[in-house]
C-alpha cells in the first residue's frame, strides 16, 4: 500500500484506522507511530477528541492515520463507542473511510479483546491485528501461536510492545505488504445485529483455544494483588491511607524547591528595584510582574508532585480498581464507580473530567458526573490552599511525629471537596428522581511497573501546561491587574497606599459590600475578579495587589509573611472554605456548555456553586470569630 495517484496529480495517501479496547495500547502505538506529527480536535457536531496523524514507513509509503475513541464493541452504549462505530462503518459523511483498519489487543486479555475484533472483521474491510503487550504475556508463560491465530482469524497478526523504541517494526513491515487496491465499503451494521453475544462468545473460545496455550503460565499476580487491594475492607483503608500520604507528600517534598524559586524569585526582586530608578517600568516589573507572576511559579513542585502520584496510579493500573472500590460508595449517591475516573481527573482540571464523563453510559449519570466534577480540588486550587495554609498553619508534627499539620490541612480541604460533591450527587439524584443503578462493568489491567518514559513525558507536559499559563494568561492578567492597580493614582495628601484610589481598588471597596460579612477585605475583593479566569490567578493578583500596597522601599516579592500579617486567622479560613465551592473558572462553564449543548447547566452549576460557597465562607468566619477572635 502506498500513496495512489488519483489523476492530475491528486493523491490519495492511506488513512489507518486504530481501535481497540481501552488500556489495550493503543494510543501508546498511535503516539509511537506518529511522534510529534499528530493534530488533535473535536469530531464535527461533538465534543469527543479527534485524533489523527501521520507517518513513513520504512518503505518509504506515506499513511494517515486516526486514533479511534477505545471501544468494547460496535453495539454503542456511549458516545464514543457510537463515533468509533460511525468513522468505522463509513457513517460519518464529514469524515474519510478508513482504508485499513488495525485492531490493537491486549496479549494477556485475547478473551475480551476478541470481540471486538470479530465484530469489525463482519464489516469486511481491510484489517491487522496487532497483537501488544507481548513481552507482558511472555514473562507470565501465556504462548500464542501468531501464525495459528492469524490462520483462525483470516488476517495478518503481528507482534508489537507500543512502550519500546521499535516495537512498532512488523505493524509498519505489515502496512507495507498489505496489497495496493481500491477503498472497499463496509459492510451494513446489520451484519453485525443478526449475531448473537453468545455466539461470538463461542468463537473466541474456539479460537482461543486453537492458538493460544495457558499451560505453563506462573500465576496472574494481579489477581493476588487484587485479593488485597480490593478487599471489602482492607481495601478502602488503603486507598484512603494513599491518598492522605499523597497530600504529606505534597508539602514535604516541595519543600526544598519552593524555597529556591522563592530565594531565586527575591533575588530577581532585590536585582530589579536596586538596579533601576523610580519610575513606572520598574513598578510594572517588580511589583506586576514579579510580585504576580513569582507568587505563582513558586508552587510548581507542589503541582507536579501530585501528578507525580496521579500519573504513577493510572499507569501501574490501580485507578480502576478505585472505581470498584467506590462503587458501592458512589451508587449510594446515585452514581455509578464508573464516575470515579472522571472525577479523579477532575482533581487535574476539570475540563478533561468533564468530558470524561462521555464515557458514562446512563444519562442521568452523566448529568450529574459533570455537575459536581468541579468540586473535586484542581491542581489550579493548589496554590491557593498552599499559600494561605503555609501562612496561618504551623510547619509542624502531630500524632507522634507522624503527620505533618499541614498536610493534614490539606488533606480535609480536598475531603470537603469529595464529601461536598457526594452530598451535592445525593440531592440532584432527589431532585431528578430515582433512577435504578446500573452495575459496573469495568477492564481492569494488569498491574505493571510505570515507564519511565511515559511518566517523564506526562510531568514534562504538565510543567509545559503550567507555565504556559504562568507566561500568557497570568501575565497578561497580571499586567492588566497591575495597570488598573495603578491608575489613576492617589490624590494629594492621600493618607492610603495609591491603590486604594485606583481603578481595582475602587472595584474591590465596591465589592467589599458584599464580601464584608464572610471577612473579605477589599484586596481580597480584587484578586476574586481575575481568578475566574484560572483559579492560580488569584494568587498572582495577591501578589500584585499586596506589592502595590508596600510602602517606602520595601519590595513586596514574598506573599506569604504578608497576609500572614494583614489577615486574622477568620478571614484565612473564609477564603479556604470559599475556594473548596467556589464557582469555576469561564473555559470550565464554557465546556460544561458544550458538553451538555445548553446553558442550564454551567448557569445551574455557577449558580450552586457561589451560594455553597459563600455559605459555607460565612459560617466558617463567623463560628471562627466566635471560637478564636478577630
Amino acid at each position: 500500500m502506498s500513496t495512489e495517484t488519483l489523476g492530475q496529480g491528486v493523491t490519495h495517501t492511506p488513512l489507518i484506522a486504530l481501535l481497540g479496547n481501552p488500556n489495550c495500547g493503543k494510543t501508546a502505538l498511535f503516539n509511537r507511530l506518529t511522534g510529534a506529527r499528530q493534530k488533535v480536535a473535536n469530531y464535527a457536531g461533538v465534543t469527543i477528541e479527534r485524533k489523527e496523524g501521520s507517518f513513513t514507513s520504512p518503505a518509504g509509503h506515506a499513511f494517515k492515520v486516526l486514533d479511534l475513541p477505545g471501544a468494547y464493541s460496535l453495539s454503542a452504549t456511549t458516545p464514543d463507542e457510537a463515533i468509533t462505530r460511525d468513522v468505522v462503518a463509513g457513517l460519518r459523511a464529514d469524515e474519510q473511510a478508513p482504508d485499513t483498519v488495525v485492531c490493537v489487543v491486549s496479549a494477556v486479555n485475547l478473551r475480551l479483546n476478541l470481540r471486538l475484533v470479530l465484530e469489525i472483521k463482519r464489516l469486511g474491510l481491510p484489517m491487522v491485528l496487532a497483537l501488544n503487550m507481548v513481552d507482558v504475556a511472555r514473562k507470565r508463560g501465556i504462548v500464542i501461536d501468531t501464525a495459528k491465530l492469524a490462520q483462525e482469524l483470516g488476517m495478518p497478526v503481528v507482534e508489537t510492545v507500543a512502550v519500546q523504541s521499535g516495537g512498532e517494526k512488523t505493524l509498519l513491515d505489515a502496512l507495507d505488504a498489505m496489497p495496493r487496491a481500491n477503498a472497499v465499503k463496509a459492510q451494513p451494521l446489520s451484519a453485525i445485529d443478526a449475531v448473537s453475544v453468545e455466539e461470538t462468545q463461542r468463537e473466541v473460545r474456539r479460537i482461543l483455544a486453537a492458538s493460544i496455550s495457558y499451560a505453563n503460565d506462573t500465576g496472574n499476580l494481579t489477581e493476588k494483588i487484587d485479593g488485597i487491594v480490593l478487599h471489602p475492607v482492607v481495601g478502602p483503608i488503603l486507598l484512603a491511607a494513599l491518598m492522605f500520604l499523597v497530600f504529606q507528600a505534597v508539602f514535604s517534598w516541595a519543600a526544598v524547591p519552593m524555597e529556591m524559586i522563592t530565594g531565586g524569585v527575591e533575588a530577581v526582586g532585590a536585582w530589579v528595584g536596586n538596579h533601576m530608578g523610580e519610575g513606572m517600568l520598574r513598578s510594572l516589573l517588580v511589583e506586576g510582574i514579579l510580585g504576580g507572576v513569582g507568587s505563582v511559579l513558586v508552587f510548581l513542585p507542589q503541582i507536579l508532585i501530585l501528578f507525580f502520584f496521579i500519573l504513577v496510579l493510572e499507569d501501574c493500573g490501580y485507578l480502576p480498581r478505585a472505581a470498584f472500590l467506590l462503587d458501592r460508595l458512589m451508587g449510594g449517591v446515585g452514581l455509578s464507580g464508573r464516575a470515579f475516573i472522571p472525577l479523579l481527573s477532575s482533581f487535574a482540571c476539570a475540563i478533561p473530567g468533564i468530558m470524561a464523563a462521555r464515557t458514562i453510559q446512563n444519562p442521568r449519570d452523566r448529568i450529574v458526573t459533570i455537575m459536581i466534577a468541579p468540586l473535586m480540588t484542581c491542581s489550579a486550587r493548589l496554590p491557593v490552599y498552599a499559600l494561605i495554609i503555609a501562612a496561618f498553619i504551623p510547619n509542624r508534627d502531630v500524632w507522634g511525629g507522624v503527620v505533618n499539620l499541614q498536610g493534614l490541612v490539606l488533606f480535609i480541604l480536598y475531603f470537603a471537596g469529595i464529601a461536598a460533591a457526594m452530598a451535592v450527587a445525593w440531592f440532584i439524584k432527589r431532585t431528578m428522581g430515582a433512577n435504578r443503578n446500573q452495575p459496573l462493568m469495568l477492564e481492569l489491567p494488569s498491574y505493571h511497573w510505570p515507564h519511565m518514559q511515559n511518566l517523564a513525558l506526562g510531568l514534562w507536559e504538565r510543567a509545559k501546561i503550567f507555565l504556559s499559563r504562568v507566561g500568557t494568561i497570568i501575565l497578561t492578567l497580571m499586567v492588566l491587574l497591575w495597570f488598573l492597580s495603578s491608575f489613576p493614582g492617589a490624590p494629594e495628601g492621600a493618607t492610603h497606599p495609591p491603590i486604594y484610589y485606583s481603578i481595582a481598588g475602587m472595584l474591590g471597596r465596591a465589592l467589599a459590600v458584599v464580601f464584608e460579612p464572610i471577612g473579605f477585605g477589599w484586596q481580597i475583593c480584587i484578586a476574586l475578579v481575575p481568578g475566574m479566569a484560572a483559579r492560580e490567578v488569584a494568587v498572582g493578583a495577591l501578589g500584585t495587589v499586596y506589592a502595590l500596597s508596600a510602602t517606602g522601599d520595601e519590595l513586596a516579592t514574598t506573599l506569604t509573611p504578608i497576609i500572614a500579617q494583614s489577615w486574622s486567622l477568620p478571614t484565612a479560613l473564609s477564603l479556604l472554605a470559599w475556594y473548596v465551592f467556589a464557582p469555576q473558572c469561564m473555559s470550565t462553564l464554557s465546556v460544561v456548555k458544550r458538553e451538555t449543548n445548553s446553558w442550564r447547566y454551567p448557569l445551574l452549576m455557577a449558580g450552586y456553586m457561589f451560594a455553597l460557597a459563600y455559605v459555607a465562607s460565612f459560617l466558617t468566619y463567623r463560628i471562627a470569630l466566635a471560637t478564636l477572635g478577630a
